[in-house]
């Protein structure tokens, strides 16, 4: 008796596992197959970039003090941020 219970569980589990197995797999596949048809049909999002507005010199800020936070800036960001405003807090 009890090895008919040992038996009926391990059966129970083998065919949830491969059950659980097949469901993933056909999951993984829509999803690869939805990608690719979104990708291939769904047109590409195009962003309008806008002018970044030029900084006006604030007389509050010396020159140096506004030449070592440009250079910072463009330490940081690799050259491609600048500072469009500076302000004393």
């Amino acid at each position: 008796m009890i090895t008919n219970d040992i038996y009926g569980a391990l059966q129970l589990l083998v065919v949830g596992m491969v059950t659980v197995f097949l469901v993933l797999i056909i999951v993984i596949n829509l999803g690869k197959l939805l990608i690719w048809a979104v990708n291939k049909w769904a047109p590409e999002e195009t962003v309008a970039k806008k002018a970044a507005p030029v900084a006006k010199a604030i007389e509050s800020i010396d020159a140096n003090t506004k030449a070592i936070i440009d250079a910072t800036i463009s330490q940081i960001t690799g050259g491609k941020g600048r500072a469009t405003k500076i302000t004393k807090l």
